[in-house]
């Protein structure tokens, strides 16, 4: 055990935020802290840094071992650069190269046991340096960075120039190459994007030290932890295994949880209703047993009901009107600002009852695609055709559609004007605005408070063509996973942007790349993507630093096909990858069948009845035929690929 966490408590006020919350961290655990939004998990992690005091409880630290923590806010001053930053965390590595060049010189002008004191010394610093990759250290410092999203060219910017979430990848950087024993990580994932995520998934899983990280982020969590510690209504329990078997197991608990709260109400009210039953009688030996079974009903533990999914955000998606089978049509798109040309001559189409998800790296242009269908930005060049009876329903991951000076209650009573109080009230208690929270300016809100403020016009808009710029931004878990059943139950066409994986995973039906200014089109989703990223990329959007001249001409050719010559082609791979499927399962089966009749005739039993026989050997011949048309047919169908 290196990290544990016994029965910490604590208190904002009146707020009971944790209470009694105990969990432990082996060495080279790789676990996840999850809960809603404001369940106390960063007021958790700065406990067990040391920068915040628990009311009660203890949190205890393996003696000699190290703790690092990257917080969910970064506030960095000063005007040195990103790499002289990030350098500094590896700088005592550095300043050990110094001193062994310095012993260098040193031992050119010694003798004697000088030289071998020296050289004693030189010995055992080198082996230090050689034990901290110091020889690497230079290509280490680049390659987090790059890992991290910054380009060369942003090596020399200064620490003032940058936004908040640059500084926040800055930290982290510094964070991964201090490399400390447990690694506290608060939403690691939040200004990344899906290039700079797999990374950081890759350099964790390969991480020496211990892991605890908060995020949001289910495909990410899914890949590394092989733990889940959950914080809900203040108290912890842990889940071994990653973020779909803690899924899983904790459908099961909550389910135990519910039967033994409902049977325990159950029992009380019936012990209610004799105790009731009992004083009726009048009787002085009546009264004693029911007043015996009121202090036993005293002395019951009151299980807790626990949360119910239900209870939580409830969203439902329903076009008002059916729109015509071709809903977006997009030809020769081109955008570019001052010296950032971003894409050119782009084409793609939508079609009634897609789920489409724009991706690709931060800076491609994915939200810039989304402003021009929706006529905040204008194209350089060309066209964007909606189809008959289309109505768009717009959500702005900047929030910039709601008015910052109205209340909530003000801003759907202006933006639906037929709505009653009482239906406005419904709407908002639905998306967790209750009471007095009604009344709240837009501007005081937090960012996923504005999130839901948004969801709730997106439900009221009643749109059959929803246009979504990173919707989940904001959203715990459970209100991700109600926004996703939401939009698989919704009968219109969806076009997002995002760069939540799981998400994405669980709701696209098609996805478009935007990689090397092309749009790139996958009909599946992102685990689809993934098994023919290498593949499409190198078709679609090569490089003009291709490997070869074969690629690179492949890559011209391919990059002049329009996105319908794009969706024909996949379709027609797809089509024969199923049929090369289906032709090695019968393969198969035959093949396993024939097994089975050769360990029949090896059975004394079959020997000696030649009817058997016959029809054995007659199967396993038709058999026979049938796998070499199998054969042949595989090679035929196989070679079209």
């Amino acid at each position: 055990m290196i990290l544990s966490c016994q029965n910490i408590s604590k208190s904002f006020g009146t707020e009971t935020i944790l209470k009694d919350v105990s969990f432990h961290l082996e060495e080279h655990d790789k676990a996840a802290l999850i809960g809603v939004n404001g369940a106390g998990k960063s007021t958790l992690l700065r406990i067990i840094t040391g920068a915040l005091s628990p009311d009660s409880g203890e949190v205890t630290l393996t003696h000699g071992k190290t703790l690092g923590y990257l917080a969910q806010y970064q506030e960095m001053e000063g005007d040195e650069t990103i790499y002289n930053e990030v350098k500094k965390a590896r700088q005592y590595v550095l300043d050990m190269e110094q001193e062994l060049r310095s012993m260098e010189e040193q031992m050119k002008n010694v003798t004697g046991s000088d030289y071998d004191r020296v050289m004693e010394k030189y010995t055992q610093l080198g082996h230090r340096f050689e034990m901290e990759n110091g020889y690497a250290v230079e290509s280490e410092i680049t390659g987090v960075l790059k890992g991290l999203g910054f380009a060369e060219a942003d090596f020399d910017r200064r620490l003032s120039t940058l936004s908040g979430g640059q500084k926040t990848r800055v930290v982290l950087g510094k964070l991964l190459l201090t490399k400390p024993d447990v690694l506290l990580l608060d939403e690691p994932t939040n200004h990344l994007d899906l290039t700079s995520i797999e990374w950081l998934e890759t350099y964790l899983l390969n991480y020496a030290g211990t892991v605890l990280i908060v995020s949001h982020d289910r495909y990410f969590l899914n890949r590394i932890v092989n733990r889940v510690v959950e914080i809900e209504n203040g108290s912890s329990m842990t889940f071994v295994g990653n973020y779909s078997a803690y899924s899983e197991k904790k459908a099961i608990v909550r389910k135990s949880q519910y039967n033994a709260w409902l049977k325990q109400q159950n029992e009380i009210k019936h012990q209610e209703a004799v105790i009731t039953k009992l004083k009726q009688f009048n009787r002085e030996k009546s009264i004693k047993r029911a007043e015996s079974r009121e202090k036993m009903l005293d002395k019951i533990d009151l299980i807790e009901k626990p949360a119910e999914v239900s209870a939580d955000m409830r969203i439902e998606l329903h076009p008002r009107t059916e729109s015509g089978k071709d809903v977006l049509t997009v030809k020769g798109l081109t955008k570019a600002f001052p010296n950032l040309p971003l894409f050119t001559d782009q084409s793609f189409e939508i079609k009634r009852g897609e789920r489409v998800a724009i991706i690709g790296n931060n800076g491609t242009g994915k939200s810039t695609i989304l402003k021009i269908l929706t006529g905040l930005l204008e194209p350089d060049a060309g066209t964007v055709t909606f189809g008959s009876k289309v109505h768009i329903g717009y959500y702005d991951q900047e929030q910039q559609l709601l008015d910052p000076s109205k209340t909530i209650f003000e801003q759907i009573s202006d933006d639906y004007p037929t709505l009653s109080n009482t239906e406005i009230r419904n709407v908002l208690a639905a998306f967790l605005f209750t009471n007095d929270d009604v009344f709240k300016l837009i501007k005081s809100l937090s960012g996923g408070e504005r999130g839901r403020v948004s969801l709730a016009r997106l439900m009221l808009s009643e749109a059959n063509f929803l246009i979504l710029d990173e919707p989940t931004n904001h959203l715990d878990i459970i209100s991700k996973e109600i926004l996703e059943d939401a939009l698989n139950e919704y009968t219109g066409t969806v076009l997002y942007v995002s760069h939540d994986r799981y998400f994405i995973n669980q709701t696209a039906t098609r996805i478009i790349d935007l990689n090397n200014r092309t749009l790139v089109n996958y009909i599946g989703n992102y685990d689809y993507y993934l098994e023919k990223k290498d593949e499409l990329t190198a078709i679609y959007a090569a490089t003009p630093a291709a490997d070869s001249a074969e690629t690179n001409q492949a890559g011209d050719t391919a990059g002049k096909l329009d996105w319908k010559a794009q969706k024909e082609e996949q379709a027609r791979i797809r089509k024969i990858e199923n049929e090369i499927k289906k032709i090695e399962k019968e393969i198969g089966e035959l093949e396993d069948r024939n097994r089975e009749i050769d360990e029949e005739f090896l059975k004394p039993e079959t020997g000696t009845d030649l009817p058997k026989c016959q029809k054995l050997s007659k199967e396993q011949t038709s058999n026979n035929e049938r796998l070499e048309e199998l054969y042949e047919k595989w090679e035929e169908v196989s070679s079209q690929l």
